[in-house]
Formats: C-alpha cells, sequence, structure tokens
C-alpha cells in the first residue's frame, strides 16, 4: 500500500471560491482517501511539505489532437504511422509536464495510444479519445487535394489515420460504429467549416440532420455521446435540434442558440488560443492565406462567445486544439479567458466543469475523496496570478497522476522512472 501525506499548503478546490489554509490531504493506492482541515496521523505514509505552496487538482483539456503534429494538415501525407506515434509521444509527455492529468482528443488518438499511457509505457495525461472523427465528402474532414479521387485505408498516413468520410446515414452508422468497435469514449462528427481545412467555407453546413442523428443514435445506443465541430449559430442550433452534447469551438455563437444549448443541458469545448497561434505563427509552418482569413473571421467571436455562454448559462470547458509545434502554447488559454472570465471560472473549465464532459465527476476534477489522486502544487497562488500555470509547469512543484509522482522539486517522494 502506497501512501502520500500532504502537508503545509494552501488548498485550492474548485467547489470553493477562495483558496484556503489549514488542510492536509492523504493519498493512497492512487486515490485521494481524506482531506481534513486537521492534522491526519498516518505514520507510514511518505509525508511531502508543500512548504506553503498550493495544491489543486490536475487539470483537465477537452480538445487536443495529440498525433496531429503538423499546423499545416497535408504535411501528415508524408508522416509514416510510426513517426506519427513516436511525435505523440513527446507531445503527450509536454502535457503531463504541464500539469494537465487528462485529456481528450478530438480526433486521432486511439486506443492503442490510450493503453500505452494506461501500462505506463508512454508518459502522458490520462486519454479519452475519439478515434477517427467522422465528416461529410468535402467537407472539414477531407483533406484531400482537388486532383485527388478516392480515399486512402488508415494505414498509410498520419493523415488518413485519423479522419474518416462518411455519407448518408447509412455510410454515417457505419463509421460510428466502427469508432465504437475501436473503442472510442466519444464520437467527433464535422457540421461546419474550419480554419484548418482547405476547401469548404467556414459557414458551411456539414450533415444533415438525419445524418446527424444517426450518428447520436448510434453513439448513445452504445453509451457514448457525440461532440461537433460547429462555428455558426446555424451549426449549432442543428446539432442541439439532433442530440449532439458538446460543441467544439463555437466562436460565431448568438443568444439563441447559445439558448437553446442551455436548455438541451449542452457544454461548449471553447479553444480560443488555437486562434491566436495561429494568427501569429501558423503561416511559418506552411498554412495558406486562404485559411488564415478563416481564422481571422472566428478570432473576433472568440472572448463574445463566453459572455454569451456565460449569460446563458452553458457550461464552458478548457480547450487548447493547438496543432503541431503550436502545441507549446496549451496552457496560454487560462490568460487569455481572463480577460472576460474569473480566474475561478476558468480554473472550474479545467477541472469540474471539464469532469462533467467527461462523465468523471467526483473522479476527476475534484479533491474529494474516492477521486483519482491526480494532484498539482502550485508556488503561489493561482487566484491571484494564472501565469503560474503556464511557462510549461515552472511554476508547478509537483504533478502526480493517479497517486504516481510525475514531478517533484520538494521532500518525501520519488519520481517515478
Amino acid at each position: 500500500m502506497t501512501q502520500f501525506l500532504f502537508r503545509n499548503f494552501h488548498l485550492l478546490d474548485p467547489e470553493r471560491d477562495e483558496v484556503v489554509p489549514g488542510h492536509e490531504l492523504l493519498v493512497e493506492d492512487g486515490v485521494i482517501r481524506e482531506v481534513s482541515e486537521g492534522p491526519i496521523r498516518m505514520p507510514e505514509a511518505n509525508v511531502i511539505d508543500c512548504a506553503g505552496g498550493t495544491l489543486m487538482p490536475g487539470l483537465i483539456d477537452c480538445h487536443v489532437h495529440v498525433v496531429l503534429s503538423e499546423v499545416f494538415l497535408p504535411k501528415l501525407e508524408a508522416v509514416p504511422l510510426t513517426l506519427m506515434t513516436a511525435k505523440a509521444m513527446v507531445s503527450l509527455r509536454a502535457m503531463l509536464d504541464r500539469g494537465f492529468t487528462t485529456v481528450r482528443d478530438t480526433g486521432g488518438a486511439d486506443w492503442g495510444i490510450r493503453q500505452a499511457v494506461e501500462e505506463g509505457l508512454i508518459a502522458g495525461p490520462r486519454l479519452f479519445v475519439a478515434g477517427r472523427s467522422v465528416g461529410p465528402t468535402g467537407g472539414h474532414n477531407d483533406g484531400r487535394r482537388r486532383t485527388d479521387f478516392g480515399t486512402r485505408c488508415p494505414c498509410c498516413d498520419a493523415l488518413s489515420f485519423v479522419t474518416s468520410l462518411a455519407d448518408g446515414t447509412a455510410e454515417v452508422r457505419k463509421a460510428v460504429r466502427e469508432e465504437m468497435r475501436q473503442g472510442c469514449d466519444h464520437v467527433k462528427i464535422m457540421m461546419s467549416g474550419g480554419v484548418a481545412s482547405p476547401y469548404d467555407p467556414l459557414d458551411s453546413l456539414q450533415f444533415s440532420m438525419g445524418e446527424v442523428r444517426a450518428a447520436v443514435e448510434e453513439a448513445e445506443a452504445f453509451g457514448r455521446y457525440v461532440c461537433a465541430h460547429a462555428y455558426s449559430p446555424e451549426a449549432i442550433t442543428r446539432a442541439a435540434e439532433a442530440g449532439v452534447r458538446t460543441i467544439e469551438h463555437g466562436n460565431l455563437i448568438d443568444e439563441a442558440s447559445a439558448g437553446l444549448m442551455a436548455d438541451k443541458d449542452m457544454f461548449l469545448v471553447a479553444n480560443l488560443v488555437a486562434y491566436y497561434a495561429m494568427k501569429e505563427r501558423a503561416a511559418e509552418f506552411g498554412m495558406s492565406g486562404e485559411m488564415l482569413e478563416k481564422n481571422d473571421a472566428v478570432i473576433e467571436g472568440g472572448l463574445r462567445s463566453l459572455e454569451i455562454c456565460q449569460r446563458a448559462g452553458v457550461p464552458v470547458a478548457y480547450g487548447s486544439d493547438l496543432l503541431g509545434q503550436l502545441q507549446a502554447d496549451q496552457s496560454r488559454e487560462f490568460r487569455i479567458r481572463s480577460e472576460v472570465v474569473s480566474p475561478i471560472e476558468i480554473i472550474r473549465s479545467a477541472t469540474t466543469i471539464a469532469a462533467k464532459v467527461l462523465r468523471q465527476e467526483g473522479r476527476l476534477g475534484c479533491l474529494q475523496p474516492g477521486a483519482h489522486a491526480d494532484i498539482l502544487v502550485v508556488e503561489g497562488d493561482p487566484l491571484g496570478n494564472l501565469d503560474l500555470l503556464a511557462e510549461q509547469g515552472r511554476h508547478m512543484s509537483v504533478i502526480m497522476k493517479g497517486g504516481t509522482m510525475h514531478k517533484c522539486t520538494l521532500d518525501g517522494a520519488k519520481v517515478a522512472a
């Protein structure tokens, strides 16, 4: 039985509105066993003196692409699956180094890489995967050149591995069932144009109501749910009416579509940092002028979308959606959101709200007894300075995932090899 006893810290419990002192926390066999306002007597435990730092739950990013190692996605056509996996290993470790102990991959990562993390073969966050995202011919998922005809099998290269095309309800049902067979945790579908795709207008509507309902019906029959890439009010409304559970992006949302999302108990997974990073640096990695024009069209609505959802009562989870070399900006989302959202609400977006998206309330994103021991100790108060969650985990003295110490610069624990 492995025990860690954390002492001398300030507690940042996302269920509270402020950081509080005077607590102790016991971890036993990978889960939180006790959180106490008084001393915990456990003489056999490894005692960790947190030196007055802030103890909080591990962070959750609800929109990542761990295998998309290029900003300009067509470059993935030249990447074999072996190299794709090797680069994903580097990306996953970097996410854990930043304090993200759980991530939700929304297109690309499969059951194999998830299992490799679970078995400890790869250092990285706990993974919830969509497998291959599903989209219609000519839509955001269709990265083929106009001179290409037909589709390639998913073993050909990294680009074909991460996406699938389906047209009509029968093909959509088959595509979704295949991802169920491959062990996905959720199904990702494309319902509007996107920035990183070459030919689809941003406001295009992708997948008919019948196709979306088919995807939702199949996912729910398997105990899963559908998340939808959607920007415009029309695409968001179509998704809500068809039973989609989460909207990814949603930059152009309006009051009416946000109200409908609230009525349907849906979530928005915002990822504003992706658009800022692409505007600043994507051109140097090959992204075209046409794509960057689409990026300019959605970046303006990003902060406004948070305000609209806040008024409507739509929970907004933390997401980053960064591609390739831009993934280093993952933690910058905290600072960007702080222009319109309070620090505690931003932290909730990456803890308690994110856990609800994952259907892991009480197990992730919290400090409750029985929860996974995903714990950070931060050198300072993140509610007073969100930048403490940035700089590649520089200000985190402890990063623990599932009771295993990934990083510890304090006395009392050994870091896993």
